[in-house]
């Protein structure tokens, strides 16, 4: 790692608190961030997370196993609170040792950020801010850290910009408190501009998905070079009874159908014949088959192409490396001109 003094200052609390030589963390994307990318970006000293998604206990095992093969750097896992295994999920990395685990998806389930940092191989826990009032009530239950994530993210979003939420959290928490913060995040300079406001780092998925060591599918990496920012939309909520968490995605035949399958399970639960709980997890179930489509089989018309706003800065594929590099010096360079 080359001398990025001035950044480096900036986030040794992230750097601390991950154990990496960057305080940049690759946000979980399913099927995206797997062992391949996750041990590309720890070994070039940012910070792997695992999108464990709706992986059963045995599949992540396999590929944490996997990871743990590819790097002897810190990496973490990616939960979703709304698993019905979660807690099998989090005998798994307790199992492993996984250093740090990142619950998304919700509020934690009763007992789990417990079971997590009291096992025999503690972890520590990150969660997922969308208001100050939750990120008080996340730190109060025992989160060690927060990632605050503003619209602009891709795969599921809140309703309120990286840029507020970041002036609203920050100035309140940052002092006493590890915040990260996500979403839109395409260049150096902007990582400066969060780290001295008192970040104690960042997480960028987008500007991963499209990596060399990176798994997608060709075509779906061209469809991401030829994107700009405005066409990555965030998904429409048909029915207020189905609370769905938009998802922002490239448009595409893909986002029709979602629409469509929102309304399919909103007339089942007309009819009474699921609970909400089993109709939320049929629409996880949805992006995790079409983002299989696309990420995998390269079907860019009907899979889910989940983009933050920030596709339009992608041009070309990059190794996770010279990212990583790029990042850090164009903070460096920002920060040397303040």
């Amino acid at each position: 790692m080359n001398d990025f003094s001035k950044t480096a200052r900036l986030m040794r609390r992230g750097t601390d608190f991950l154990g990496s030589e960057t305080a940049i963390l690759c946000g979980a994307m399913s099927w995206v961030s797997e062992r391949n990318l996750v041990s590309a970006i720890s070994n070039a000293g940012g910070f792997g997370v695992i999108a464990c998604g709706a992986m059963t206990p045995e599949l992540l095992d396999a590929e944490i196993a996997a990871t743990r093969a590819l790097t002897d750097k810190p990496f973490g896992v990616n939960l979703i609170t709304m698993h019905p295994q979660l807690f099998d999920l989090i005998g798994v990395c307790e199992k492993h040792g996984v250093t740090h685990v990142v619950l998304a998806g919700g509020i934690p389930p009763k007992g789990s950020v417990e079971a997590i940092k009291g096992g025999k191989n503690p972890a520590k826990v990150i969660c997922f801010a969308p208001t100050l009032a939750l990120a008080k009530k996340l730190l109060r239950s025992g989160a060690d850290a927060l990632v605050i994530e503003g619209m602009e993210a891709g795969g599921h979003i809140g309703p309120v910009s990286t840029s507020v939420l970041a002036q609203e959290m920050l100035p309140e928490l940052s002092e006493e408190h590890l915040i990260f913060v996500a979403g839109g995040i395409g260049r150096g300079e902007t990582i400066a501009g969060y780290l001295e406001m008192g970040a104690a780092g960042v997480q960028l998925g987008t500007r991963f998905a499209c990596a060399v060591e990176s798994i997608a599918h060709a075509d779906f990496k061209k469809a991401f070079f030829r994107a700009s920012a405005r066409d990555a939309v965030a998904s429409v909520q048909v029915d207020a009874r189905l609370p769905v968490i938009p998802v922002r995605a490239l448009k595409n035949k893909g986002t029709e159908a979602f629409t469509a399958k929102q309304r399919e399970v909103a007339d089942i639960l007309d009819r009474e014949e699921i609970a909400m709980a089993e109709a939320q997890l049929q629409i996880e179930h949805y992006w995790a088959g079409a983002l299989r489509r696309a990420v995998i089989d390269g079907d860019v018309e009907n899979g889910s192409l989940m983009a933050g706003q920030s596709v339009g800065m992608l041009k070309e594929e990059e190794p996770v490396a010279d990212i990583v590099a790029k990042l850090m010096r164009q903070s460096e360079e920002a920060l040397a001109r303040r």
